[in-house]
């Protein structure tokens, strides 16, 4: 039986990486880097923004010229005041861990304040408590281990008795190399690319999670 669940927030507890991408996409092209949908999950989904800023300027040579993250922040949280929903199964999910007593914890790119409006808008925030760590929180966000093996030491379970389950191949990668054993939800990035990114199990729904942790 595992002993701590470590969830993304984006993707894989609200439905939210659309919206954040789509904006996302928006930002960067007005800054002068035309940039689709498509390539922003590509290259940034499951990433801190203050680093995929960085990449963006890297590639224009020059500053952007406005504040992206502070614009990223308001537009996505005003689109997801009306649109933002948990994602279906999820809750079932929290249930049947609650009900086994393992700890549950939030390891996410997103800012403090993000991460705390996502659960509170979709009624997640109950299972987590103070439990929400940031990237903000660690030197270096995914792919790299910081942020899981702050979670884990937070919560107090080894990082080899924690399950993750991520969206990004950003996040797998950042898990497996806190030594995790990490499912890949396969979302929007495909299960080809989360088990290329080191996923040991990769599911299409929530609800295919529960026999893969020995519940249910």
């Amino acid at each position: 039986m595992i002993k701590a669940v470590v969830f993304d927030c984006d993707g894989v507890l609200v439905d939210s990486e659309i919206i954040n991408n789509a904006v996302f996409a928006e930002l960067v092209t007005r800054a002068g880097l035309p940039t689709t949908l498509e390539q922003s999950i590509e290259r940034y989904m499951g990433r801190a923004t203050l680093e995929c800023v960085a990449d963006v300027e890297r590639e224009l040579g020059r500053p952007l010229g406005f504040d992206l993250p502070a614009e990223y922040e308001r537009e996505v949280l005003a689109r997801q005041h009306t649109e933002l929903t948990a994602v279906d199964g999820v809750r079932e999910l929290l249930d049947l861990l609650r009900a086994a007593a393992v700890p549950v914890c939030v390891a996410s790119s997103g800012t403090p304040p993000e991460i705390a409006f996502r659960l509170r808008v979709t009624g997640l925030a109950g299972y987590f408590g103070e439990h929400l760590y940031s990237a903000s929180m660690v030197a270096r966000g995914k792919p790299e281990p910081d942020l899981f093996l702050l979670a884990a030491d937070r919560i107090g379970v080894d990082p080899a008795d924690c399950v993750l389950i991520e969206d990004s191949p950003f996040g797998v990668r950042g898990g497996r190399a806190a030594g995790m054993t990490v499912i890949g939800h396969a979302a929007l990035a495909s299960a080809d690319t989360l088990h290329a990114a080191g996923a040991e199990h990769v599911v299409t729904a929530m609800a295919q999670v529960p026999p893969l942790l020995g519940l249910g």
